[in-house]
């Protein structure tokens, strides 16, 4: 298992990915859009996306990060948007590793860290990420706007 970025001749086997992962948290598949999605962020590269490849040159998971800025801090910082990994590649420790070269981007950018959210109902997440090194942040309201 290789961990690299994602390049743009990956972006047909990405939007499989990509789209199994909306699917995941209850949204109608759109593989169109979510290659057009992701061909943008490659693109504009206003997202990092690392990408795990197996022995096959197969795409088996993907993580996407945007940079944010903390004012209080005064340094960036990463929020880990998406992180997914196909069905053949569950059990082998690939979310662990893209984790792993997610926090080697925190420290790469001289970002202050990173942070993230899952529904409370992501099992697998929820145990995952405290195996990981992240604390839920039991202090802090979450609100959000829509439009």
């Amino acid at each position: 298992m290789k961990i690299r970025d994602a390049e743009i001749t990956d972006l047909e086997q990405l939007a499989q990915l990509f789209d199994a992962y909306r699917v995941f948290y209850r949204k109608p598949t759109a593989i169109i859009e979510a290659r057009e999605f992701l061909s943008a962020r490659l693109q504009d590269n206003d997202s990092k996306i690392y990408v795990c490849e197996d022995e096959n040159n197969q795409l088996v998971g993907f993580v996407q990060l945007y940079p944010l800025f903390s004012s209080t801090r005064m340094k960036k910082l990463w929020l880990l948007n998406d992180l997914f990994v196909s069905s053949t590649g569950r059990g082998k420790g690939i979310s662990k590793k893209l984790i792993e070269r997610s926090k080697k981007l925190v420290r790469e950018s001289l970002a202050c860290g990173m942070f993230l959210e899952t529904e409370r109902t992501n099992v697998i997440g929820n145990n995952l990420y405290p195996e990981t090194g992240f604390v839920l942040n039991e202090g802090s309201n979450f609100y959000e706007w829509n439009s």
